[in-house]
C-alpha cells in the first residue's frame, strides 16, 4: 500500500542573483558603495570601520525574520500605527447605522470593500442566474459554486491517486481556456447548530410516542449536537478584466457580456469537477445563497436562525428569510496585530508554507479539525495556472539563477549542499513538464481558526498552529495582515493571493 507523495515545487519568487531580487541587489551594492571608494582612496579606516554597518544593513535587507526581512517588518509596523492613529483598522457597516441605500450593494470591510455582485444572464439546463462577484479594486470577476465531495480520507490508494490526477487535469484545463486566473478551494468546519434535526423533529414527534423513547432522544441531541460538526465547500472561479475585456465585447459587453464568457468557464469547470476530481453536486451560488455564505463566514453563530428560517419558509410560514447583501457582512470589526475581531467573533489565520519533504492528498485534513466544542475551523487553497510562455520565462530565470549560484559556489571552493542539488533537479523536472504541455501552477494555502471573542483567541491561534505542524506543514501567522488573511480563509469571494506587476 503507498500513496503519492507530491513534493514537486519550488519558491514563488526566486532571486535574480544568488537568491535576491533585483531591487535587493540594487540596495546592498548601494549601501556597499562607500566602502569600495574608501577601498579606493586606501582609507583603510573608513573601510573597515563601514563594513560592519555594510554587513547589517544586508542582514536588515535579506535574513528573513518570520517570513519578512526586518527592514520590512520596521515599514509594516509603521503603517499598521499610522491605521490606528486614523482610524482604518476599524469599520463599521452602513446598516448598522441606517445609512444603507441599496441593500443589494455590498458593504464588506478591509480588502473586500472593492467587492460588488450582480445577477448574471441564465445559466445551464435549468436556466439558473448564478451571481457574478465583481472586485473593483483587483479587477477581477468570479463566480462561486457550493460543491459535494465524498472526500479522501477512506478512499482508497488508486481511488486516491485518481482524484489527484484529476485536479491536476483540472489546472491544466484552466490554463488551457487562458481565462481563469484563480481557483480557490474553501472548506469550512462548522459546529452544527442543530437547525435541521429541530425542524425533523418538530414535523415528526408524535404525541403517543414513549416516554423513554422521547427522553433518550433529548439526551442524545443534548450530547451530540454540541460536539457534532458540519462541513462545508466551495469552489469560486475568478478571472481577470485583462482576460475577459475583449471576448465580453463581442459577448454584448457590460456586466452580462462577461457573465456570458464566464459561463463558458465555469462550464468547463462544473465537467471537471463532477468527473476526473469526483464531486457528486456541484451548485452555482445565486445572490441569497452567497449573502448566506458570506454572513456565516463572519458570524458561524448565524447559520442555526438563517436554516430555521429558510426551512419555516418553505413551509409555508411567512417569516422573513435570507440576508440581504448589504447585511451580509460585519456590523463592526477591528483588524488587530495578531488576530481579526468581527462582531462577537474572533479570529486567528495562518498562512500555510509547503514542507520541503512533500504532503499527499488530504495531509491538511487535521487543520480542519477543530480542537473543542463551538471553534469553527476554515481552510483555503488558491491555484492559479500560469500561462505557457509566463510559465517558461519563470523556469527559465530560475534555471539561470540556480546555474549561477553552483557555478560561483564551485569556483570559490563551496560544496553543494543536498537541498541546492534537489532545487536544481525540480526546476529542471519542471521544464521537462512544461515541454509536455503540462501547467505550473502557483499555490498558496491559508488556514482560520474563528471562536466568541470572549474566549482566549490566542490560545486558539496557538493550537491552530499546532494542528498545521501535525499535519506536516509549516504555520506562518499573518502579524499586522490578520484582516486580509481572515477574508483569504475564511470568505469564499477569491481574495487571496497578491497581483505582482499589474497582473495575477
Amino acid at each position: 500500500m503507498s500513496a503519492h507523495r507530491y513534493g514537486d515545487y519550488s519558491r514563488d519568487v526566486s532571486g535574480w542573483f544568488l537568491g535576491m531580487t533585483g531591487a535587493q541587489l540594487a540596495l546592498v551594492a548601494l549601501a556597499g558603495v562607500p566602502a569600495l571608494l574608501a577601498l579606493n582612496a586606501q582609507a583603510w579606516g573608513l573601510f573597515f570601520g563601514w563594513l560592519p554597518v555594510w554587513a547589517l544593513l544586508a542582514a536588515v535587507l535579506l535574513v528573513p525574520v518570520r517570513g519578512r526581512a526586518a527592514g520590512r517588518w520596521t515599514a509594516d509596523l509603521l503603517l499598521h500605527a499610522i491605521g490606528v492613529l486614523m482610524g482604518w483598522t476599524a469599520f463599521g457597516s452602513r446598516a448598522a447605522s441606517g445609512t444603507a441605500d441599496d441593500l443589494a450593494e455590498a458593504d464588506l470591510p478591509g480588502v473586500l470593500a472593492g467587492i460588488r455582485t450582480h445577477d448574471g444572464p441564465p445559466f445551464g439546463q435549468l436556466f439558473d442566474r448564478p451571481v457574478i462577484v465583481q472586485d473593483s479594486a483587483a479587477r477581477t470577476w468570479a463566480a462561486v459554486a457550493r460543491i459535494t465531495h465524498p472526500g479522501v480520507g477512506l478512499a482508497e490508494p488508486g481511488e486516491r491517486d485518481r482524484m489527484g490526477a484529476g485536479l491536476a487535469e483540472l489546472c491544466e484545463l484552466t490554463a488551457r481556456t487562458e481565462l481563469v486566473d484563480l481557483l480557490a478551494v474553501h472548506l469550512r468546519t462548522v459546529p452544527d447548530d442543530g437547525a435541521e434535526r429541530a425542524a425533523w423533529e418538530s414535523a415528526h414527534t408524535r404525541g403517543d410516542a414513549p416516554t423513554l423513547a422521547t427522553q433518550v432522544n433529548a439526551l442524545l441531541g443534548a450530547m451530540l449536537s454540541p460536539a457534532a460538526v458540519r462541513t462545508e465547500a466551495f469552489v469560486t472561479v475568478v478571472a481577470g478584466e485583462g482576460r475577459l475585456a475583449r471576448a465580453a465585447k463581442e459577448a454584448g459587453g457590460g456586466v452580462d457580456g462577461r457573465a456570458r464568457v464566464l459561463h463558458g468557464a465555469m462550464a468547463e469547470v462544473e465537467t471537471a469537477l463532477r468527473g476526473p476530481v469526483g464531486c457528486t453536486a456541484v451548485s452555482w451560488l445565486d445572490s441569497a445563497a452567497l449573502a448566506a455564505a458570506v454572513r456565516t463566514g463572519f458570524a458561524p453563530g448565524d447559520r442555526g436562525p438563517l436554516v430555521a428560517a429558510d426551512l419555516a419558509a418553505a413551509s409555508g410560514q411567512q417569516v422573513a428569510a435570507g440576508v440581504p447583501m448589504a447585511a451580509a457582512g460585519p456590523t463592526q470589526a477591528r483588524a488587530e496585530v495578531r488576530h481579526y475581531v468581527h462582531d462577537a467573533w474572533a479570529s486567528v489565520t495562518d498562512t500555510i508554507l509547503l514542507p520541503d519533504q512533500g504532503a499527499v492528498l488530504g495531509a491538511l485534513a487535521p487543520v480542519l479539525v477543530p480542537t473543542t466544542a463551538g471553534e469553527r475551523r476554515c481552510l483555503t487553497v488558491f491555484l492559479a495556472p500560469l500561462p505557457l510562455e509566463r510559465a517558461t520565462r519563470m523556469v527559465g530565470r530560475e534555471e539561470m539563477s540556480a546555474t549561477t549560484g553552483n557555478e560561483l559556489r564551485a569556483r570559490m571552493g563551496f560544496q553543494q549542499r543536498a537541498r541546492q542539488r534537489r532545487d536544481t533537479e525540480r526546476i529542471g523536472a519542471a521544464d521537462e513538464k512544461l515541454a509536455t504541455g503540462r501547467a505550473l501552477v502557483r499555490l498558496a494555502a491559508a488556514a482560520c481558526v474563528t471562536v466568541p471573542a470572549s474566549w482566549p483567541v490566542a490560545e486558539h491561534g496557538r493550537r491552530l498552529s499546532a494542528s498545521v505542524r501535525a499535519a506536516g506543514f509549516v504555520p506562518l501567522r499573518l502579524d499586522l495582515a490578520q484582516d486580509a488573511g481572515f477574508a483569504a480563509a475564511a470568505i469564499p469571494l477569491g481574495v487571496g493571493l497578491p497581483n505582482r506587476r499589474g497582473r495575477r
